[in-house]
């Protein structure tokens, strides 16, 4: 869907390689500490890791560079080379309050994903997630997923990059968990197609995630006038919309394998938290704003289709909690504040405890 309000995605930047350790920051893994199973600090602000000194994921995927956002060394991005799309993509990270690289402490973690026409900053822009999991013994991991629709490509039955799913699911999940400590209890959390990538991987990947929080996301892909619409938002310079799921009811088995709503059958120990407004404007919108504005017309699609996926969560008896809040466009304020209502749920479920 396309957000109301996202910002514009960074430029990829260049990092150069330190000269010289000086101080303690990332981690490294000497040959001895491989065998030790310990994590022993980098020591440069900004730098270039050694491809030999980090795990890499199953694929090949590595960790290239890193860069601490703050003083007090609780975030950082990180730069991945990734075969899964034949490219370099950022990720960003939260750290929790007593985080220690040396420590083997594995972490609960939220996977964080952002909408379309945005980037992997997206979380930390426009809401107050860093202050909040600042609150608790939790990671944050926020990766890139561009206009990608959180999948692989269909590209004509032909697959082949991107593989946005592999770069999440796999290549992501595997580089935080191998180097930074984030651990098995996992949850996930989007807005708008990342709500849809969100609900959608909570289904094909059954057991991996504890929670899933999904605001204001197409959860029912084939309602009527659906397909057209995601075709329509998916249609951009030098994009082919029938590349990513197919052409709609031609290839219409893969479009079901990528339905959130179809998918619930095969979901394994996951609650949910869904929600979306009706499209007509409510308490954080702008006096007077059309309503054509694109804010409001996203919202009042997306909202049947959140209906639907709720309805047939509990036909099959998965919990979920349903927050249909009425009136309300598809942009962040409605999102930071469906964040704060769900993020108790999301820290019960994935055991994480507030730190003092």
């Amino acid at each position: 869907m396309v957000q109301a309000g996202a910002g514009t995605p960074s430029r990829r930047t260049m990092t150069r390689r330190p000269r010289r350790p000086v101080s303690r920051t990332m981690p490294t893994v000497a040959t001895a500490a491989v065998i030790a199973g310990a994590l022993l600090p980098l020591t440069a602000t900004t730098g270039t890791a050694d491809a030999a000194t980090l795990a890499k994921a199953d694929d090949g995927a590595s960790i290239a560079a890193y860069k601490w956002l703050n003083k007090t060394k609780t975030a950082f991005d990180i730069t991945v080379e990734s075969p899964a799309l034949g490219a370099q993509r950022k990720v960003r990270v939260l750290l929790p309050k007593g985080y220690r690289f040396s420590s083997p402490k594995a972490w609960p973690v939220v996977y964080a994903y952002h909408g379309g026409n945005d980037s992997y900053v997206s979380w930390t822009r426009s809401s107050d997630i860093q202050s909040v999991a600042s609150k608790w013994g939790v990671m944050v991991v926020m990766p890139e997923g561009a206009n990608g629709s959180y999948t692989n490509w269909f590209n004509y039955g032909k697959g082949g990059t991107p593989r946005w799913e592999d770069f999440h699911m796999k290549e992501v999940r595997q580089l935080v968990e191998r180097n930074y400590h984030a651990g098995a209890s996992r949850a996930v959390m989007g807005i708008s197609s990342g709500a849809e990538g969100a609900c959608t991987y909570a289904g094909r990947y059954p057991g991996e995630f504890r929670f899933a929080a999904c605001f204001s996301g197409v959860l029912s892909m084939s309602l009527p006038g659906i397909p057209a619409l995601l075709m329509y938002t998916n249609t951009k310079p030098g994009v082919d919309p029938n590349a990513i799921w197919g052409i709609p009811r031609v290839d219409q088995a893969n479009w079901d394998a990528h339905d959130p709503v179809k998918l619930l059958s095969k979901v394994r120990g996951t609650r949910f938290y869904v929600s979306a407004g009706n499209g007509t404007p409510g308490p954080f919108d702008k006096p007077g704003t059309a309503p054509w504005d694109i804010g409001y017309l996203s919202e009042k699609a997306v909202n049947p289709t959140v209906q639907d996926f709720a309805k047939r969560a509990r036909q099959l008896h998965i919990p979920i909690t349903a927050h249909m809040y009425g009136p309300g466009r598809h942009s962040w304020p409605y999102w930071k504040r469906e964040m704060h209502t769900a993020w108790p749920q999301i820290m019960k479920a994935i055991g994480a405890k507030p730190v003092r």
